[in-house]
């Protein structure tokens, strides 16, 4: 009798499994977001050079500068969800903003005639508004609807650690088969083995139905599903605004924090125009450094400001610039690791689709794309594998710290890398490698993962002073996005037969064995000191130990 109550009170409770019905349209909605990112990711680099007629070097920047924005975009979603919006319609509107970007591109790629030498005005300018609409699209829709699985549960629900495991399974699902969908609709070969331009169009189209769907799904479930504990509707339009609040909470996995309520931060409000005038400075300095790269002059100077912006506040106490520092130091190193990761979406295809023996059987070779695939199936395959390892060595007292942990995956990242410029040393721009190599690299890369972007997330939260949270997990963020923008300026090195050899830090890159020593060398380098440092990070990390009287 008492159950059966129980269930009438929360009919948006799944009996079978202890988690609310709204956990999964959440789940559903983006995993369907996902596939369409990660669908028109594994295209986007080789539509540019192949049916936009981009050079690798220009591919490489483009793609950068795309992937670094949709970091930067939450910020703004985030605060005209919290302030004007809600979650629910700012889910919508990105939804279907990203779902007409794909449509874009969609009607870029028609525009394409075989054989064509010169890219019409009318394809160019639907390429750029479709990722224009994509990335502003991505910033309402990626930080609200990961702020809305915390809110299903009670405060201090044992459940909640599940269920965003349950959550980030979804983001992995929908990026493992969205390559393997789009790229075979998308990515066509004729019969000498040329890629065939006019068919990238339906990978874009699928991308954007898949879009579609998600944005339905939410939809059609949110009004019954994703509700509260209570059973009240969940991210409907602010009823007040946060005023005075040093910062707007973007990306967060909670419901707003009272003390980012109850403390205004008036140094902050006092120190905005040094603050304005420090930012104009150093994006003009990074501005000329980088040759008048305006998008990633923005990433570098935000990614340098904002943790100006966090440590100018007079309220805070030493043990909480402690802790702070021990986030923006981490935050560093974060820049490194994805500027070598995010390799996959540019360099790493262009060595799929070039240099890799993708010759499976007689009749059938594996579209480039497909590669995209594998860090998202490991990641499905070995990360409840990684949490009982800790677990284990956690009762054993043997676990990692967390500065341990990203340090370790900064060395995973280097191995694989080591790897593949094995398997290319010596092997000329006409020769192609067993899959091997490739495949490998990519289960060193998602073991680096696992050690390092789900552990940064847990620390930020668990070190980031209240009041800041929001703001801090934005610099995390941010140096996500200077990672990517890294990562494109990077991939800008790779070779090309027939072109001057790039050369980076007066290293000459005459072949493919030294563009991956680069990253070789910067995440081994990295990942040492990093070791070197740990020691003491963790000691600025843990709580004061109490003594006795």
């Amino acid at each position: 009798m008492q159950t059966t109550s129980a269930v009438q009170e929360q009919p948006h409770m799944a009996a079978s499994t202890g988690h609310p019905k709204g956990l999964y349209v959440l789940f559903a909605t983006e995993m369907w977001e996902r596939f369409s990112y990660y669908g028109m990711r594994a295209l986007l680099a080789l539509y540019m050079a192949n049916a936009l007629l981009f050079d690798k070097a220009l591919t490489s920047r483009i793609y950068g500068d795309y992937t670094s924005l949709v970091y930067l975009t939450p910020l703004l979603g985030g605060y005209m969800a919290d302030r004007y919006w809600g979650n629910r319609r700012s889910i919508l509107i990105g939804g279907l903003m990203m779902a007409l970007g794909q449509f874009s591109l969609f009607a870029s790629a028609s525009l394409y005639t075989p054989g064509q030498t010169a890219v019409s005005s009318a394809q160019m300018a639907l390429f750029f508004l479709g990722l224009g609409m994509l990335i502003f699209g991505n910033g309402f829709f990626k930080p609200n609807i990961s702020s809305m699985v915390g809110t299903l549960y009670p405060k201090g629900d044992s459940r909640i650690d599940a269920a965003y495991t349950i959550f980030y399974m979804g983001i992995n699902l929908g990026a493992f088969f969205s390559p393997l969908v789009c790229g075979t609709l998308g990515e066509v070969y004729d019969a000498s083995g040329n890629i065939v331009p006019s068919e990238f169009k339906w990978g874009f189209l699928a991308a954007g139905i898949g879009m579609l769907i998600g944005s339905l799904t939410f939809e059609l479930f949110k009004n019954k599903y994703v509700v509260g504990p209570e059973g009240a509707a969940l991210g409907a339009k602010p009823e007040r605004t946060v005023e005075h609040s040093p910062v707007v909470p973007v990306n967060t996995d909670s419901p707003v924090r009272t003390e980012t309520i109850a403390q205004p931060a008036t140094s902050f409000a006092s120190q905005l125009p040094k603050l304005i005038g420090i930012f104009v400075v150093v994006y003009a300095a990074i501005a000329w450094f980088m040759n008048y790269d305006w998008i990633g002059a923005l990433v570098f100077s935000a990614m340098i400001v904002a943790p100006i912006a966090v440590l100018s506040d007079d309220s805070l106490t030493k043990r909480e610039r402690e802790k702070i520092y021990v986030i923006l130091i981490l935050s560093f190193f974060v820049i490194f690791f994805w500027g070598a990761f995010e390799q996959a979406g540019a360099s790493l295809t262009f060595f799929a689709a070039e240099q890799t023996d993708r010759q499976l059987t007689a009749s059938y070779t594996v579209p480039a794309s497909y590669f995209q695939s594998a860090n998202a199936l490991f990641i499905i395959i070995f990360a409840p594998i990684f949490a009982v390892i800790w677990t284990v060595l956690g009762k054993r007292g043997l676990e990692p710290s967390s500065p341990l942990k990203m340090s370790i995956g900064l060395m995973f990242l280097a191995v694989g890398y080591l790897i593949i410029a094995f398997g290319v040393k010596g092997v000329d721009a006409s020769t192609k490698v067993s899959m091997f190599w490739l495949i490998t690299m990519y289960l060193m890369h998602t073991f680096g993962e696992l050690c390092l972007s789900p552990i940064g997330l847990a620390l930020v939260n668990k070190l980031a002073p209240a009041r800041f949270a929001s703001l801090l997990m934005a610099v995390w963020f941010l140096a996500t996005a200077a990672g990517n923008k890294f990562a494109g300026v990077l991939s800008g090195l790779y070779p090309e037969p027939g072109k001057p050899a790039p050369h980076f830090v007066g290293f000459e890159i005459t072949g493919l064995y030294e563009f991956f020593l680069i990253f070789v060398v910067l995440s081994a380098a990295a990942s040492l000191v990093l070791f070197f440092l740990y020691r003491k990070l963790t000691t600025m990390m843990n709580e004061p130990v109490a003594t006795a009287a």
